[in-house]
């Protein structure tokens, strides 16, 4: 069973495990952070056509932390079995709750996601990362990086772009895993006590 992270009260006697009670949700002792069943809504983590193993596998250690499911869009610019994916995500990358599509048209038809509910993530986006009130079943997503997010999804959807701030024009752009770990961190930021 997979669980996702929720904010709640804090109690005092936190099982140990993540096993599901009846009677609420379950809470990691050392966090005092709850993880509910995946019936409960979950921000995912989207990538569209990765290209750098070490980024993904750093991304899906995220995702492990967090309790996150990870989506990737095909085609990647390398297999998941390649040793450098397993590495960033070290042991924790047989943990990662992976679906995978063949393209970005196959996922929004599976997984139908509402509007309001995605949020794309680009250099060039006119709002910020601290700009929208995040759902909480949000859809994180984030494209290759050589390229972005490409052009067809991102015409769709103007409103829904948002970017990191950089101070120092001299930078052209961050690391993708940096960068999907900061938008995650600021998206659950009232689930996680922030």
């Amino acid at each position: 069973m997979a669980f996702c992270a929720r904010k709640v009260g804090i109690g005092t006697d936190a099982p140990d495990g993540l096993t599901p009670r009846s009677h609420g949700p379950i809470l990691r002792p050392q966090l005092r952070m709850p993880v509910y069943p995946m019936s409960e809504p979950c921000m995912k983590m989207v990538l569209v056509t990765p290209e750098i193993p070490y980024n993904t596998g750093a991304i899906g250690r995220t995702c492990v932390a967090l309790n996150l499911e990870l989506i990737l869009i095909k085609p990647y610019g390398f297999s998941l079995d390649e040793k450098s994916v397993r590495r960033a995500g070290t042991d924790y990358w047989k943990h990662v709750r992976l679906a995978e599509y063949d393209s970005w048209e196959s996922f929004l038809s599976d997984r139908q996601p509402p509007r309001d509910h995605l949020y794309f993530f680009e250099e060039h986006g006119a709002q910020t990362l601290y700009d929208p009130e995040y759902q909480p079943d949000a859809y994180l997503v984030f494209g290759c990086e050589s390229k972005g997010l490409p052009a067809e999804i991102l015409g769709e959807m103007p409103d829904r772009l948002f970017s990191l701030p950089m101070l120092d024009t001299r930078v052209r752009s961050l690391n993708l895993a940096n960068v999907a770990t900061a938008v995650v961190y600021q998206a659950m930021r009232t689930q996680l006590g922030g």
